[in-house]
């Protein structure tokens, strides 16, 4: 035998001497309690969920003058609720928490936040679930790293992978919504916290398959805009075009919101009476136009099979607009995302209808994307979410649409604990 071949077989036979070893992740602890908090990210989700269509179908039949009422007496029931039993906060606050209280999210206001907001939600408010899933799973993770004495940063990751189980179980997205819960906490050019990814992705993949077992929600596309085809680099400039003009409606909302917030700050009020105000205003954009009503889950839907003039598509703009912001800043409780997808759906419409020749879902995921990103600041959560929601199968002009309303987002963001650390 060959002095070289000799080496080789003595190479090889230390290489299988040794012990076969895993990834150190694989079956310790650590990957346990990610796994686990991804399960019960899903059960709650799921609970959360199937209480949410139940109170929904049953306050559906209100319609008519009818809604202006049932929307009034909604608000004010979760305005009693936060007031007597705790102000649960926003994503301001969630977001404050994880960045600067070492990670930890207080559960001891979950019961509030959950009632209020399927109350919210359920009533019609322009607010979806995603926020209140978000802080309920993430402080389970906190709950949860306490009872087993975690610190530091692995206390943070398990609060943020909660988060992720919670968001990734509503849009059946495990890299969107883990990418989501990072990217919510920290923007000047990247991502602070990616050392959280795989316990948020871990935890993200087991939430979605208990949700999907619970509900079947998440397994497809949610509103079809399957039927683009590409045509050339010159559709990644339209896509940035129409991200432009969804950006400027970005900014409009971020105005809105604020000018209208400024009206409720004017008098300090008890939060049942600012409930109660926000649901009779929502109550009567919605008796004159319904489809305004509800956060939009199946409203889009709607909207895209649906024939509007312009004129009611400028108007069903501008007042979901409004219900939006009448919605965050009166202390109703929910999340922006899907409201924010429902506004760039009809402004993608109203788009087409201005200039027929125009692709109609590439304007609309574009308007979706952009507003999103502009508002939220998470322009790669929000291309992989609105290409899972969308069935939209050309991943690069999401991306460019959304890095488009990322970058033209105004400089205080309009998530004010997002801004730098002094």
């Amino acid at each position: 035998m060959k002095l070289r071949q000799k080496r080789k077989l003595v190479t090889y036979l230390n290489i299988l001497d040794q012990p076969v070893r895993f990834n150190p992740f694989v079956f310790s602890r650590i990957f346990l309690l990610w796994a686990f908090l991804g399960l019960v990210g899903g059960i709650i989700a799921g609970v959360y969920w199937i209480v949410l269509q139940f109170l929904t179908h049953e306050l559906s039949f209100f319609t008519g003058w009818k809604v202006v009422p049932i929307m009034s007496i909604s608000g004010l029931l979760a305005g009693l609720i936060i007031h007597f039993i705790g102000d649960p906060g926003e994503i301001h606050l969630i977001v404050n928490n994880i960045r600067f209280n070492k990670g930890k999210l207080n559960p001891k206001n979950n019961p509030s936040m959950i009632l209020s907001s399927l109350l919210c939600v359920a009533s019609g408010g322009s607010l979806g679930p995603e926020a209140p899933l978000v802080q309920v799973t993430g402080s389970t993770g906190t709950w949860i790293g306490k009872l087993f004495r975690l610190k530091g940063e692995e206390l943070r990751s398990l609060s943020i992978a909660g988060m992720a189980s919670g968001f990734t179980a509503l849009f059946g997205a495990p890299l969107g919504g883990s990418l989501f819960a990072l990217e919510i906490l920290h923007h000047k050019h990247a991502v602070e916290y990616y050392k959280a990814i795989i316990p948020a992705f871990v935890s993200s993949c087991f939430s979605y398959l208990v949700f999907a077992l619970i509900i079947h929600l998440g397994l497809g596309p949610i509103w079809d805009l399957s039927s683009y085809e590409y045509s050339g680099v010159f559709d990644f400039g339209q896509a940035v075009l129409f991200a432009m003009v969804g950006a400027f409606f970005g900014w409009i909302f971020i105005f809105v919101t604020k000018f209208i917030k400024t009206i409720f700050e004017k008098r300090p009020l008890p939060i049942y009476i600012k409930t109660l105000i926000g649901g009779l205003i929502l109550g009567l954009i919605a008796y004159y136009l319904p489809i305004t009503r509800y956060f939009g889950h199946h409203e889009i839907s709607r909207l895209l099979t649906g024939d509007y003039s312009i004129s009611i598509l400028f108007l069903v703009l501008i007042f979901k607009i409004i219900a939006i912001s009448v919605t965050v800043t009166s202390g109703w409780r929910g999340g922006f995302i899907i409201p924010l997808f429902f506004v760039g759906a009809t402004l993608g419409l109203i788009l087409h209808q201005l200039f027929p020749d125009i692709k109609l879902t590439l304007a609309i995921v574009s308007c979706m994307a952009a507003i999103n990103s502009c508002v939220t600041r998470t322009p790669m959560s929000t291309t992989i979410l609105l290409a899972t929601l969308t069935g939209f199968g050309h991943f690069i002009p999401i991306l460019f649409a959304s890095l488009t309303g990322y970058f033209l987002a105004p400089r205080i963001p309009f998530i004010g604990s997002q801004m730098e650390k002094e």
